[in-house]
């Protein structure tokens, strides 16, 4: 046990160093405290990682237990020294709503990735982000060495830049060009302020809001349906966070005299993609019925547990937390057939089933069996270890 027991130790030494604070490459090989490892270290870490290419050619990094290294680690200097070198600070949220958002404080030695990212973040003043139990820090370096490139094993595609999210120590560093791929930043930051968003109270979702007169309506639906929404969303980007004060999308949405938040949803509809038949046009569900078609996220033969495309949130959880809203705050939710045969629905024609829709003028979902009741159930129990008392087709 005795060389094992070094390793570890090692290993969370070098943990306990790396990326204390993220500076310009050029500043960390200049001023910066080195510390050497054994390549077996290096493999090591390799191989705990998972990397997401972005379209813009930027990688995205998720990590629990740090940042990939090679060779060598940089102690980096602290937030002052940073802005004795010119560095700038912004502060900022994810989440509309104060009570339940994740406060941003970011760093950066560019003016242009400040604002990129100011138009990103909703504003808060800085003395909360301060005072907050829990921020997380964003460190943005412009300028990227072809030794940091080589180091993170991405060569010529880490030249625009990389994203690493080192959710354990709620920090995100984007280096290169990696502040410009807007997509890429924000589930970055999606990912790290979800468990501060949980602890407070708030329910993340990969939903976006629709408004009908005086009513809010979540929507979950494919990609397909979204674009075809989409001039009236409140916001094209996926997420928000639902809480007992409303509705706060994550991220800014562009119009800024818009509501920043919304009150609690009046209606849930989960748009699916079926032409077996079996789904309906459109039938109200049960909450039980809701959290199992949210769980499973059917398109087309296909399944998208949680509609989400954030892979970090134990989508079984968040299920359970979506029905328990859906009954303590009596939420109306529906399935709606977003395409069968020819018929694509629009935003416009989810508006007009609204009134309907509040009226309970809608069947109720009547499951037939079959082919397509089996094929959830295969998948959800192939995929989680067992389905909730109260969930059902």
């Amino acid at each position: 046990m005795g060389p094992v027991r070094s390793f570890i130790d090692n290993l969370k030494y070098l943990l306990s160093v790396l990326f204390h604070n993220a500076v310009s490459a050029r500043y960390a090989e200049q001023e910066a405290e080195t510390i050497m490892f054994p390549r077996t270290v290096v493999f090591l870490l390799k191989s705990w990682l998972g990397k997401i290419v972005c379209n813009t050619g930027c990688v995205v990094f998720f990590t629990y237990r740090g940042v990939v290294v090679n060779d060598k680690a940089f102690q980096n200097l602290t937030t002052s020294e940073l802005q004795q070198k010119g560095a700038t600070i912004a502060d900022g949220a994810v989440g509309s709503s104060s009570e339940c958002d994740a406060k941003v404080r970011v760093i950066s030695d560019s003016p242009s990735a400040l604002l990129k990212l100011s138009s990103i973040l909703w504003k808060t003043p800085s003395r909360a982000v301060s005072h907050d139990s829990c921020p997380l820090t964003v460190y943005v370096t412009t300028s990227i060495s072809p030794g940091v490139v080589n180091a993170v094993g991405l060569r010529a595609q880490g030249d625009n830049g990389f994203i690493a999210a080192d959710i354990e120590r709620s920090s995100l560093i984007l280096c290169g060009k990696g502040f410009s791929d807007a997509n890429g930043v924000k589930e970055a930051l999606a990912a790290l302020s979800g468990p501060v968003i949980i602890a407070r109270g708030g329910l993340l979702l990969c939903a976006r809001v629709l408004v009908s007169g005086d009513s809010v309506i979540l929507l979950f639906a494919p990609e397909d349906t979204i674009q075809r929404c989409a001039n009236l969303l409140v916001s094209a980007d996926a997420g928000v966070i639902v809480s007992s004060h409303g509705v706060a999308p994550l991220f800014q949405t562009g119009d800024s005299g818009g509501p920043y938040t919304f009150k609690l949803p009046t209606v849930a509809i989960l748009a699916s993609c079926d032409g077996s038949g079996i789904i309906p046009s459109v039938a109200k569900l049960s909450p039980g019925q809701a959290a199992y078609h949210f769980l499973a996220g059917y398109q087309n033969g296909k399944f998208f547990p949680a509609y989400s495309k954030f892979a970090y949130i134990d989508a079984l959880e968040l299920a359970k937390a979506f029905m328990s809203k859906l009954k303590d705050h009596q939420i109306l939710s529906y399935l709606v057939n977003a395409e069968k045969g020819e018929t694509s629905i629009t935003g416009k024609d989810l508006l007009e089933m609204v009134p309907s829709m509040l009226a309970k003028n809608f069947p109720p979902f009547e499951p037939k069996g079959g082919e397509l009741q089996e094929k959830y159930k295969s998948f959800l129990l192939s995929k989680f270890r067992g389905i909730p008392k109260g969930f059902s087709f």
